[in-house]
């Protein structure tokens, strides 16, 4: 009787380790994007990537919660706490939630350039525990496909931009320069040279480089092959529309800008003047000015409801819908 009943015990033993190891596999295996899915937009990476709309969800950083990672619906509703890492540099996909730690705190521009933002980590958009995928020093991160594109800083070779795949494999530093790439088009982003302004595109399928549009530009945002947006040096970082097809810019304003977003045709911009500064709006055909907010703000995030921005000084965090941008209000969404 007990020789009839191993065959059976084994076979039900060596059964039940193959149910436990194929459950375990798909709870645990990373699930890959198909095509080249981009994780924000360029106007939001380039102000800190605070806030990331994808699937009819936003993801942001909460100012009430120490800049945390949320979750929420477009209109501000059903709010969620998804981990207790403060985050800037959102991206996400189907399945992800990607960031950078940022331990300093600061939301500003220019917190990117201080060592508390370490560690780029990925996330399932219903919150959990965080996987670090670079625990390093990064900053300006952005999701291209599977790959995590993005500038990671050492004390002997300052900022650099590597890559990284999203289950945390293959990293790779592909250039020894400080490019932003934040303007994201399918398998390519669009950047400033660092010697002599051009407008560049970098195609992630062969990690090369090519010139795309001559011109003197900083933080240029693509949006298409006749559509690109940029502040133009030469100008004193005046705002530029043009066609990099048939090459007609375009100056849209002369203010001074010290960072801008761009939201289908209307653009949103921090004017700089030290007697004058002010948030402003503009249509891409230079009509339809309008001043939000006289100040220095910084952070210019939208998403299809609203468009959000941080006072400078104080930090505290303002926002107004895009369709009546002179309703301003104290964004607060409270803990979850």
């Amino acid at each position: 009787m007990k020789k009839k009943l191993l065959p059976i015990f084994l076979f039900l033993l060596v059964f039940g380790i193959a149910a436990y190891s194929a459950v375990h596999y798909f709870q645990t295996r990373i699930r890959l994007n198909e095509g080249y899915v981009n994780g924000n937009t360029a106007g939001n990476l380039y102000n800190s990537g605070l806030f990331c709309e994808n699937g009819g969800t936003v993801f942001f950083s909460n100012p009430d919660d120490n800049g945390r990672l949320y979750s929420m619906n477009p209109d501000g509703s059903n709010l969620k706490k998804l981990c207790d890492d403060s985050a800037v540099s959102i991206n996400a996909d189907a399945h992800y939630v990607y960031y950078i730690r940022n331990y300093s705190n600061e939301s500003s521009d220019f917190s990117y350039f201080v060592r508390g933002t370490r560690g780029l980590c990925r996330i399932p958009r219903s919150g959990g525990t965080a996987a670090v995928l670079d625990d390093g020093t990064c900053f300006y991160a952005s999701l291209i496909g599977n790959y995590i594109y993005y500038l990671h800083y050492e004390e002997a070779t300052a900022s650099t931009l590597y890559k990284i795949k999203i289950d945390g494999s293959g990293q790779q530093k592909l250039l020894d320069q400080m490019i932003f790439p934040c303007s994201t088009l399918g398998q390519y982003f669009y950047y400033n040279s660092t010697t002599d302004g051009s407008l560049c595109c970098y195609d992630t399928a062969t990690d090369t480089s090519s010139a795309a549009y001559e011109c003197n530009c900083y933080k240029p945002i693509v949006t298409g092959n006749s559509n690109a947006y940029y502040l133009d040096v030469d100008q004193d970082n005046a705002l530029v529309h043009t066609s990099m097809e048939f090459k007609n810019p375009t100056t849209i304003t002369t203010d001074s800008i010290d960072l801008y977003n761009v939201y289908g045709s209307t653009i949103y911009y921090q004017r700089y003047d030290k007697d004058d500064s002010a948030l402003c709006r503009i249509k891409n055909d230079g009509g339809e000015f309008q001043i939000i907010a006289k100040g220095n703000y910084s952070d210019i995030n939208v998403t299809s409801y609203y468009v959000y921005f941080t006072n400078y000084e104080t930090k505290e965090m303002f926002y107004f819908p895009v369709s009546n941008p002179g309703e301003v209000h104290a964004f607060h969404p409270g803990k979850a």
